[in-house]
């Protein structure tokens, strides 16, 4: 066997490996043994027909496939004990030629991720504003979820509810056909089509209008983009929202709990104040953490972006009926097309995945048992019904594994943003800064 290793290219080595004609004709020799006794040769007992025979029989080229199968698995661990090569995955593998055998192997390595000087970020998040604007906006949205709607004998307005019979088509074919459909008159919707909303104003009750929109040339529907709707609209009924008073009764209407309308406000107020801490805590995490890897160089294997991209399709269709297919078909794309649009993400996932390892190996953060057992009691006590089911579920190895990669994510997140909102600035860390502008 000959190894030639050709380059070593992002994370990825590239084999060219060439097998001896005697190691390819031992191979054969073995996937006729093993075959041989599996195949029922006419006129001859099983395990006995000569190899020439059971090749004429079973076809030289599925002899010759066996023996691949089993040959070059084991000749590619060979090489890359040879080469002290180490893989993180399977590598990818084409077999360029057979006689003689030549197969090449692209080898996925270890990322490398070398830190910047990440304790040198220095920021703030930012400070968190929940004014008495954003509580009214609040409690107008909960008038709105507590609003009445009362027919009227006038023509459609915005803001209105109407009742209506909707026959449509695009080049024949139906768009829309539904018989009392609910659909509230807003000014500028973009649902089913621009300007819907704008031709149902001013409709009478049981009035029928015929009118065409054009879709976008975006639609999702690549068939369907740009072209013209044909619409036919009955309206049935016309709502018009009735909002109630805001005093002390709609407070208790709410939520028993609030006797009057100031309790409701400072519910409202300390639910949008923690809200928005959280909203500020994950901004200044994002913050740190571009930080930290715009300072990092670093390099992976294409496989691992790939790794991702089928995670992030999984996850769109765990627990959905509906398949890859039947999704892409909706949108008019081909999976190459999808993979493509989630590759920046995938991308940027897996550099913050890396980083974050990084850093938690050079900061010594770790996870234990007890950590996570925390954590899962913690998951428990924040449901009310199947605890001891959901308990079993949770200590499964898999899920506490996963469990514990999230804890070592936030733990790790944490330390970072320690680090950049601490003003104690070490010395060493002043002198790379003054250094660094004396080099500009």
């Amino acid at each position: 066997m000959k190894v030639d290793n050709e380059k070593t290219e992002n994370r990825q080595v590239f084999l060219t490996i060439e097998m001896e004609p005697a190691e390819l004709e031992e191979s054969l020799e073995s996937s006729y043994r093993r075959l041989v006794k599996k195949a029922r040769v006419p006129g001859f007992r099983k395990g006995k027909a000569p190899r020439q025979i059971l090749e004429r029989y079973i076809g030289k080229e599925s002899l010759l496939e066996d023996a691949l199968n089993d040959l070059v698995p084991q000749a590619y661990e060979k090489a890359i004990k040879e080469q002290e090569i180490e893989a993180i995955a399977q590598p990818q593998i084409e077999i360029t030629q057979t006689e003689p055998l030549i197969f090449k192997a692209v080898v996925p390595l270890k990322p490398t991720v070398i830190l910047g000087d990440y304790k040198s970020i220095q920021m703030e998040p930012e400070p968190v504003k929940v004014t008495e604007s954003t509580v009214d906006d609040v409690i107008e949205q909960l008038s709105h979820q507590h609003a009445t709607w009362e027919p009227v004998e006038r023509p459609v307005d915005f803001g209105d509810l109407v009742v209506l019979d909707v026959e449509s088509n695009v080049d024949g074919n139906t768009f829309i056909s539904q018989k009392g459909a609910q659909y509230q008159v807003l000014s500028e919707q973009s649902y089913p089509v621009a300007g819907f909303a704008e031709q149902l104003k001013g409709m009478k009750n049981n009035e029928e209008k015929e009118f065409k929109l054009t879709l976008p040339s975006d639609y999702p529907r690549e068939e369907l983009a740009g072209k013209e709707v044909s619409f036919k609209v009955k309206t049935t009924e016309i709502k018009q929202e009735i909002l109630p008073e805001l005093n002390d009764g709609f407070a208790s209407h709410v939520d028993p709990e609030f006797k009057n309308m100031k309790a409701l406000r400072k519910r409202a107020l300390s639910d949008l104040k923690t809200r928005a801490e959280e909203q500020t805590r994950v901004n200044f995490e994002e913050r740190v953490l571009d930080a930290v890897v715009e300072l990092t160089e670093i390099d992976f294997p294409p496989i691992l972006e790939e790794s991702e991209i089928n995670r992030m399709l999984n996850q769109r269709f765990q627990g959905s009926n509906q398949t890859l297919e039947d999704y892409l078909g909706s949108i008019g794309k081909t999976e190459e097309e999808l993979r493509e649009e989630l590759r920046p993400s995938a991308n940027k996932r897996v550099t913050r995945s890396l980083v974050l390892g990084k850093v938690a190996e050079e900061e010594k953060i770790e996870v234990n048992d007890s950590d996570i057992d925390a954590e899962i009691d913690s998951m428990i006590t924040a449901t009310t019904e199947k605890k001891d089911e959901l308990k079993k579920a949770l200590n499964t190895p898999q899920v506490r594994e996963s469990i514990e990669q999230t804890l070592l994510t936030r733990k790790t997140l944490q330390r970072l943003t320690e680090i950049a909102g601490d003003k104690k600035i070490t010395t060493k860390t002043k002198t790379r800064r003054r250094k660094k502008e004396e080099d500009k």
